[in-house]
């Protein structure tokens, strides 16, 4: 692979782009359950989880920041571990990512969403008016992202914004009522659950790493990826730990009452009816700009691996106007509609949360060897201070959140790699056939 090959996509995208779509990515539904939820696991001492969870993410980001100033094509994570490591371990970390953090967690949001939807509409419950739902949904979005970059760029940048409003609103009336005594630790957590509440922290915080997909489309990549997801990985962090001091400040002990919707709880305390009201809207418009970024980044992935002839080569076909891979996008939302409507894939997500550590795993590993290939420091990229310190903190830290897995993700990631290295040993095996028998065709 081309570290800097031209794929024939516009670069229009910029640093704020790439920190809007981080902020995006990382508070979608996960921010309106996460209070309580690490409460229940730690108590007061809730604010240390997000220390020790955010400083994880920020070495893992630290390590994407500079693998996407080193590989500045489209395919994020995949196209690092695919450039380290050679084409099966790309491909392994291609079909992790796309199902796992893609179209899994797009199918799964979708109906969080209809779900929502269905308690004020109950018409909803009927599949046939589920099913028409998700295929307006994906299919509007579909054509949005066809149409161009800016046009994707600007209903993330719309999503983004009217999310976050009610919470801010929220941080901004709510910090005035914190009651300071609820947040006085009561004794520190035990090791093992704090290594629980980091791991639910973790799947809240999944997701910044996404908005590098399209790193065929940023203007100086070097910089612009670096800067771009560093910052807007910096406000997500400040952003919790502020929304959890509230929360608990707020509600106290009382927080662990409300693990079905805390936020919408302490909008009721500090605002009154119509804030609980805002709070709900807002987790409606919360998960809808989640999957708003999917279909505009993810499909660069299916683009990259086309390019790379690990899919077919129609799907790496640009518009003629648009300049747009308008066939991975078609392919990208068509799947996120069918297992949509499926239902039935519990499992499939916890594979999903299970896979997305790997994944990060797998990056932190690429950089070391890059670090250690000759002639791979270019002019301009960007490089994490401090030698190979901060890649190795973070392997012992995404390993120490790995081993609080359960045994069913376990069992469920090794069951999946293991059938997409059959898959890909069966390709490897027809393309080898298929070119000895074009080479005795030829003879």
């Amino acid at each position: 692979m081309d570290n800097n090959q031209n794929e024939g996509l516009k670069r229009e995208i910029g640093v704020m782009d790439v920190a809007i779509n981080t902020v995006n990515n990382i508070v979608g539904a996960g921010i309106f359950l996460l209070p309580a939820l690490v409460a229940i696991s730690i108590g007061n001492a809730a604010i240390l989880a997000y220390l020790v969870c955010g400083i994880m993410l920020f070495a893992v980001m630290l390590c994407f920041a500079e693998a996407s100033s080193r590989v500045t094509v489209s395919g994020g994570a995949y196209a690092y571990i695919e450039k380290a490591f050679g084409p099966f371990a790309g491909f392994v970390a291609y079909t992790l990512y796309l199902f796992g953090a893609g179209i899994l967690t797009d199918a799964a949001i979708a109906n969080g969403i209809v779900d929502l939807l269905s308690i004020k509409f109950q018409l909803l419950l009927i599949p046939l008016y589920r099913g028409i739902v998700f295929f307006i949904l994906f299919g509007g979005l579909a054509v949005i992202n066809i149409r161009g970059v800016k046009q994707g760029m600007n209903v993330i940048r719309i999503g983004t914004a009217l999310k976050l409003v009610p919470l801010f609103l929220l941080v901004a009336i709510g910090f005035f009522k914190i009651k300071f005594h609820n947040l006085q630790w009561q004794h520190w957590p035990s090791v093992h659950n704090l290594g629980e509440a980091c791991l639910i922290l973790f799947f809240a915080f999944m997701g910044g790493d996404t908005a590098l997909l399209v790193g065929g489309e940023m203007k100086n990549p070097k910089r612009t990826a670096p800067l771009g997801i560093l910052s807007g990985l910096t406000l997500v962090i400040l952003f919790y730990i502020l929304i959890q001091l509230i929360a608990q400040g707020v509600l106290g002990t009382d927080l662990q009452n409300h693990k079905d919707a805390p936020l919408t709880a302490v909008a009721l305390f500090v605002i009154g009816p119509w804030g609980a009201t805002l709070l709900t809207i807002g987790a409606v418009i919360s998960m809808f700009a989640n999957i708003s970024s999917s279909p505009f980044q993810f499909p660069r992935l299916i683009f990259a691996a086309s390019e790379n002839k690990l899919l077919p080569s129609f799907l790496s076909k640009i518009h003629s106007k648009f300049i747009t891979p308008y066939w991975a996008i078609i392919i990208y939302t068509a799947c996120d509609f069918i297992f949509s409507i499926s239902g039935g894939f519990k499992q499939l997500v916890i594979v999903s949360s299970a896979s997305t550590l790997i994944i990060y795993l797998g990056v932190v590993l690429a950089i070391i060897k890059m670090r250690r290939q000759k002639n791979t420091d270019t002019a301009g990229i960007f490089k994490i201070p401090g030698g190979l310190s901060v890649p190795f903190f973070a392997i012992i830290i995404i390993c120490w959140f790995l081993m609080h897995l359960s045994s069913a993700e376990v069992k469920g990631i090794s069951i999946f790699i293991a059938v997409v290295a059959v898959v890909y040993l069966l390709g490897w095996f027809l393309k080898k056939k298929n070119l000895g028998k074009v080479s005795e065709v030829k003879n």
